[in-house]
């Protein structure tokens, strides 16, 4: 039995007078109705309506459910209002975590955009590179570049990063100009990431048509944050593969240098992630298809 429907039903008759004129009011089929209505006497073991030839009265055990029936619709409907226009107009609080290059570059330049379509959504924005628990620290959605570690999170691809090698021209002054990348393995220092996640240094890619190679060089700096990622390679301390993005500015300087451009790095592929267990309300819906579009049309981002 649909209890809901079968309260609707038993309301429309008592306030119709009739079956006939209830099922005519609910558009729906007189013994559909009765159905209903005999289903909900059996469910709650006590008889509702006194049924006549002529007219249907209501019993003492009717009248008194018939007002908590009401009231408790009258909730239920006024609850169904709130959330068609809770989706119309999405309000309250979103915990957002992302890195920090991708907040200071490409999102948090977008949210003036994001405040004028939903001015009833609050961001609290967390800005590192460092890893967050998304169910620990209670953060709603997350934007993460690279492998996905946590298999049960929902994600959804929204970009890609792509990245170039990079050295200062004094660098380059001293030590030479690579025209192959096997040459960084000697004679050569590269300036390392390693992942706030893990701890596991991300190696240098080279990819030529069928050539490919996959290597960490000699370092002597390791960082994990992407801004003082940029930092040390515009310092001179290596060769670095750098996000086209952050460094567009110091390429048209020519305080960075773009080596080896005939051979391409691996993009870093962003995604959006939330928890499965997270609700996904309608704040969190339009943010995620708001991110996902802001990324793909990001002038400073490859986005798909």
């Amino acid at each position: 039995m649909d209890q809901i429907a079968a309260m609707r039903a038993f309301v429309r008759v008592v306030e119709a007078g009739t079956f006939t004129r209830a099922a005519d009011l609910l558009d729906m089929p007189k013994p559909t109705l009765t159905k209903l209505v005999q289903q909900l006497e059996s469910h709650l073991r006590t008889q509702l309506l006194n049924r006549t030839t002529r007219r249907v009265g209501v019993t003492p055990d009717g009248a008194a459910y018939y007002e908590r029936a009401v009231a408790l619709l009258n909730d239920l409907d006024e609850l169904d209002g709130s959330m068609a226009r809770s989706q119309a107009s999405p309000q309250g609080r979103l915990r957002v975590d992302v890195g920090t290059a991708l907040a200071l570059h490409v999102i948090i330049p977008a949210l003036a955009d994001f405040h004028e379509r939903y001015p009833d959504i609050q961001i609290d924005l967390g800005v590192s590179d460092r890893p967050v628990d998304l169910i620990g620290e209670n953060v709603d959605v997350a934007i993460r570049g690279g492998e996905l570690l946590d298999p049960t999170l929902i994600a959804r691809r929204i970009a890609e990063i792509e990245l170039i090698t990079c050295a200062t021209p004094d660098y380059l002054a001293r030590h030479g100009e690579p025209q192959h990348p096997r040459e960084l393995e000697n004679g050569h220092r590269g300036v390392n990431f390693f992942s706030p996640r893990t701890g596991r240094s991300f190696p240098f890619s080279f990819a030529r048509g069928n050539e490919y190679y996959e290597f960490s060089p000699p370092h002597m700096l390791s960082v994990n944050d992407s801004l003082a990622y940029v930092a040390s390679g515009l310092a001179g301390l290596g060769i670095a593969q750098l996000p086209v993005f952050l460094v567009q500015d110091q390429l048209k300087a020519g305080t960075l240098r773009h080596i080896l451009p005939d051979w391409k790095c691996e993009t870093v592929v962003i995604y959006v992630v939330y928890s499965p267990n997270r609700h996904l309300s309608s704040r969190l819906r339009v943010f995620v298809d708001w991110i996902a579009e802001t990324f793909s049309t990001s002038p400073v981002l490859r986005g798909r």
